[in-house]
């Protein structure tokens, strides 16, 4: 299994290293980092989507406005896992599966660049989704990015865990090496992505946490910007605290040979992709 690292939308919040802890200007520089599996007997995987080329050509029908202007979004195609995947000498219809983190719009816009993939995420996410009675999941739940979805795999937890935590295992058309990792708190059904490589796991831990300083330290050091964002958006706060402690305890752990990385810190989409 060949794993690309890619980023498929830039965000570029007010607020410069307040927000990302590096940049010099008055934006920071946040990425969607997903990744691409090139596997031998299924096809193409994303894990995540980012921005599709529809929100990227259309951002005001596709995207909430309270959202496109907070995270001050770059509308750029060639940033769309479509047009990566492509400079990549694939075709879209490769992509047979999409393994989700959550449904957010700068997850699962791309969901509708490839309407025959099969999408896999945790069945209490998707009835997170259908419920709009709060502004917050009006505007982060955005039912036009999925509409085309052809073939759908909702999973519940249970069975044998991975390092302490519940794990769904066998998805449905996958590899046995790709597993759902139940992480609530920043929305109700989110979940991590472990995938197991021939040197360890990694673990795309989506947004269970923001900063690179969060996990990989005894001690949490958060910038002030991501701080509020992920109480912002917090969809439950007790389980969104304990899921990061736990994260930050395996990350601090050699012998688990787990290497993890979230969603938007541009700096471990650097380490990651690096050749």
């Amino acid at each position: 299994m060949h794993i690309h690292h890619l980023n498929c939308g830039c965000m570029c919040p007010l607020g410069g290293a307040f927000y990302d802890g590096f940049s010099k200007g008055l934006t920071a520089h946040l990425t969607c980092h997903c990744l691409l599996l090139e596997t031998p007997r299924h096809g193409l995987v994303l894990v995540d989507t980012g921005f599709g080329s529809e929100d990227m050509a259309q951002p005001q029908q596709r995207l909430a406005p309270f959202f496109r202007v907070l995270n001050n979004i770059r509308y750029r195609q060639q940033d769309t896992a479509l047009s990566q995947i492509r400079q990549l000498g694939f075709s879209p219809s490769d992509v047979q599966h999409i393994v989700l983190t959550h449904l957010d719009f700068d997850h699962a816009g791309g969901l509708s660049d490839f309407p025959q993939a099969q999408v896999h995420v945790l069945q209490r996410e998707a009835d997170a989704a259908r419920d709009r009675r709060h502004w917050l999941n009006r505007g982060r739940y955005r039912d036009v990015q999925w509409a085309q979805v052809r073939q759908w795999h909702f999973y519940q937890p249970g069975g044998e865990g991975w390092h302490g935590f519940d794990a769904v295992r066998g998805l449905t058309g996958l590899p046995p090496e790709v597993l759902l990792i139940p992480l609530a708190g920043h929305t109700h059904g989110h979940a991590g992505v472990a995938l197991q490589t021939g040197d360890g796991w990694l673990l795309h831990a989506g947004d269970a946490y923001f900063y690179r300083d969060e996990v990989g330290r005894p001690d949490r050091h958060c910038t002030p910007g991501l701080r509020f964002y992920q109480w912002m958006m917090e969809a439950d706060r007790q389980a969104r605290r304990h899921n990061q402690q736990r994260l930050r305890a395996l990350s601090c752990d050699p012998a688990a040979g787990v290497t993890m990385f979230c969603s938007h810190d541009a700096k471990e989409l650097e380490r990651l992709a690096a050749p």
